[in-house]
């Protein structure tokens, strides 16, 4: 991935002028291949018309567009949540436009208030830092290295100052930021609102400012702040960018969007073993929407799968196939093999090859205590509990003893179907 340093500055206000007088291109049938692409899983594309004109524009001159997505770094991995709109990007990289994957190391000082019911606790420029470092290894699992540019927000938006970000805050009103969805409920409910997450949207918009946005890529609930930079584009007198939204995905619950904090997620660092058993868990309705959203597939060959399946085919193939996908995607083909004979040596009752191991003193030692040590339970309470529900399993055979002293010598201990460890007792 490159990375630019130079900061840009807004364009005159005779750009839009200029922008209003442009010609308008032939729309020929690669240009519609490409608005086909585009519209692929999308929730939303505003305005289409004027996509489609950005896309026979950059046919005939031969000048790409140029495609934003900024991302705050308030976690430090990225879960395949966040890959929905990353391979989005991709697929317009591949038609030869140029991506700007945006680090938002200035924003997340603010806090982003999208879908918050109470103010977002801003982070230290150090989390910030510690965070951001892990996302160019990360994205460029996903992207294209020699055609992403990566830019950070504080190379504009600090040098504003206090006179630049008045400036800013007058190019927009209160009573507009209030049509906000969460912050006219919180206004209703009487919960705060602190003045500074006004400032997030607008920084977020004069974002697509600096960078001269053609597009913006965000998931639905990033609505109003990508149109927010459509309105100040305007108003620095540049030609607006587009805004496609991508769904939010929900996550292994098929109910919650994905969330490290609601556990429902596969991070893309994740061992291919735990990767590809996660996929194979979703639900088969659900299978579909990955498929439209993190598959790689063209559209006729998810359609063909649908088919086959409604046709009597296990939808299990087909989920195969979309785990082994996602997990060449950020391991290797080896290694998403080598994870599909581990589900199945799994699902047949075998050991899998890579279970921790740990050596325990005091023997004989009671099986929830070595449970509890292994890290298979959280308490003695939940040990008692998988054992009377037969979910504990001791050299592969069931217990049903919750008293029982396991002697010195080395066994496999099983919780459920994927908690294993191998321990040695002295």
């Amino acid at each position: 991935m490159s990375e630019s340093r130079t900061t840009p500055t807004a364009t005159p206000a005779a750009t839009a002028h200029e922008a209003k007088a442009a010609p308008r291109y032939p729309v020929t049938d690669k240009v519609e291949e490409a608005l086909r692409i585009s519209l692929r899983g999308c929730e939303e594309l505003l305005p289409q018309a004027d996509w489609l004109q950005k896309l026979a524009r950059s046919e005939a001159t031969g000048q790409p567009l140029r495609i934003k997505l900024g991302l705050d770094p308030t976690a430090p991995d990225i879960h395949i949540g966040h890959t929905v709109v990353l391979n989005k990007m991709r697929q317009l990289q591949d038609l030869g436009h140029q991506v700007i994957f945006l680090i938002g190391d200035f924003t997340s000082m603010i806090g982003d208030p999208s879908g918050r019911n109470s103010t977002r606790p801003p982070l230290t420029k150090e989390q910030i830092k510690a965070n951001a470092e892990t996302y160019y290894a990360q994205a460029k699992l996903v992207l294209d290295p020699a055609r992403t540019e990566i830019r950070y927000n504080s190379e504009w938006s600090e040098p504003l100052g206090a006179s630049g970000m008045i400036q800013l805050a007058a190019k927009y009103t209160v009573a507009r930021m209030m049509e906000r969805d969460d912050f006219a409920k919180r206004f209703a409910s009487q919960t705060p609102i602190s003045v500074h997450e006004f400032l997030y949207p607008l920084m977020q918009g004069y974002d697509s400012v600096a960078l001269r946005s053609d597009l913006e890529l965000g998931g639905t609930d990033q609505k109003f702040n990508l149109l927010m930079g459509r309105h100040l584009q305007q108003e620095y007198g540049q030609e607006p960018q587009c805004i496609l939204t991508m769904p939010l995905l929900e996550g292994l619950d098929g109910i919650e969007k994905m969330s490290k904090s609601k556990n429902n997620y596969i991070g893309i660092t994740e061992p291919a073993n735990s990767m590809f058993a996660k996929v194979l868990s979703i639900s088969d309705v659900q299978m579909w929407k990955w498929f439209d959203l993190l598959s790689f597939r063209s559209i006729e060959e998810i359609a063909g799968l649908k088919a086959e399946v409604a046709a009597g085919r296990n939808p299990k193939d087909a989920k195969v196939l979309l785990a082994k996908e996602i997990t060449v995607r950020f391991h290797s083909a080896a290694a998403a093999e080598a994870a599909a004979q581990d589900f199945n040596n799994r699902a047949k009752g075998g050991i899998p090859d890579d279970i921790p191991e740990l050596a325990l003193a005091g023997a004989p030692l009671g099986i929830a205590a070595v449970l509890k040590a292994a890290g298979l339970v959280a308490s003695g309470s939940e040990a008692a509990r998988m054992v009377e529900q037969g979910g504990v399993r001791v050299d592969g055979t069931v217990i049903s003893d919750k008293g029982l002293k396991l002697e010195a010598g080395t066994v496999v201990v099983q919780v459920g179907k994927r908690k294993f460890a191998r321990v040695t007792l002295s």
